[in-house]
């Protein structure tokens, strides 16, 4: 049993994109079907982005991006953002996720106070997108094969990092050369970026809307195991119920107890997963108190039952 409450305690953690000592990480994904790709999520670290082609949605800060090509998004630290799948065709989304502190020197030269310094302290944001037609694309994507090939050569040695040859996939790295590789390449983005002038200061607009549904989502994050009612939510960010609705819907896609059972049945699964509790342990421990609408939810959810899926996933 102790080791079940360990779990349950590693569940509140914060993922760490990378390694502690060097907080950078690639996300390889293909999309299998139209639907959420990506669940809207924020993070204190920069994400580079590479669509392969279309056709993506990707929502950042409740302004929705279409796309339809080849294309580099970048999301700055904070920024809620997630990405929706527009059709059934396969395609690739890549992303570098790295803590812009990886980048800093010791010196007090130009290019720490002038570049490094306020891209750390958020006082210069990345681009929104680039594409193929502006002339830093090609640098750019040459520059982001470099990283995926030097996290690729810790995995498959010899391979490129190209799409035919790599599965979904989370790569970390802990080899000296491969960061060298890594941190060169990315200082090579950020010269790229702003020998174009790509860089812009932060404009101090606070979105309530935006910090709003980060404080709802953090919340069900902090509290899913307990009853959460609308007010509850609502009272986090001081807007009536009915508004707090139909915000939260605009900026999430879907109502605020279906993203609170959808998360709770998240966490089940990894319970099922990585525990041996009961069924109905796990029912209790994810917050639902009545195990017919549990068991409703987890097939609704899955298409099978939780017995059935803990039986499956055993067999991987």
């Amino acid at each position: 049993m102790k080791q079940q409450s360990s779990i349950l305690k590693d569940l509140k953690e914060v993922r760490i994109h990378g390694t502690k000592s060097f907080p950078c990480a690639i996300y390889r994904t293909h999309s299998v079907g139209k639907g959420v790709f990506v669940k809207h999520h924020w993070h204190d670290e920069v994400e580079i982005l590479y669509f392969s082609g279309g056709a993506f949605r990707l929502e950042i800060n409740m302004e929705s991006f279409p796309i339809q090509s080849e294309c580099f998004y970048f999301v700055n630290p904070g920024e809620l953002h997630s990405i929706v799948t527009e059709t059934s065709e396969r395609y690739w989304e890549d992303a570098v996720v790295f803590s812009p502190n990886i980048m800093g020197f010791d010196s007090g030269d130009e290019v720490q106070i002038r570049l490094i310094k306020p891209i750390q302290n958020g006082k210069l944001l990345f681009p929104r997108c680039i594409t193929p037609q502006h002339p830093a694309f090609s640098v750019l994507r040459n520059a982001f094969v470099d990283i995926m090939r030097a996290f690729g050569q810790r995995t498959e040695e010899g391979q490129e990092a190209a799409h035919a040859h790599l599965a979904d996939s989370i790569l970390v790295t802990d080899d000296l050369t491969s960061q060298l590789y890594v941190k060169s390449s990315l200082m090579y983005i950020l010269a790229t970026l702003s020998a174009h002038g790509l860089f812009t200061a932060t404009e101090r607009n606070f979105d309530r809307r935006v910090e709003s549904i980060k404080t709802a989502l953090t919340f069900i994050k902090d509290n899913y195991q307990n009853k959460i009612y609308i007010s509850d939510l609502a009272g986090q960010v001081n807007l009536n119920e009915q508004y707090f609705c139909r915000l939260f819907r605009k900026a999430i896609g879907c109502s605020p107890i279906e993203y609170i059972n959808e998360y709770r049945i998240k966490q089940a699964k990894r319970l099922l997963e990585e525990t041996e509790l009961q069924v109905t342990e796990v029912c209790l421990e994810c917050g639902f108190n009545n195990i017919g609408n549990f068991l409703q939810e987890f097939r609704k959810h899955t298409g099978t039952t939780p017995l059935q899926y803990r039986k499956h996933m055993e067999l991987f």
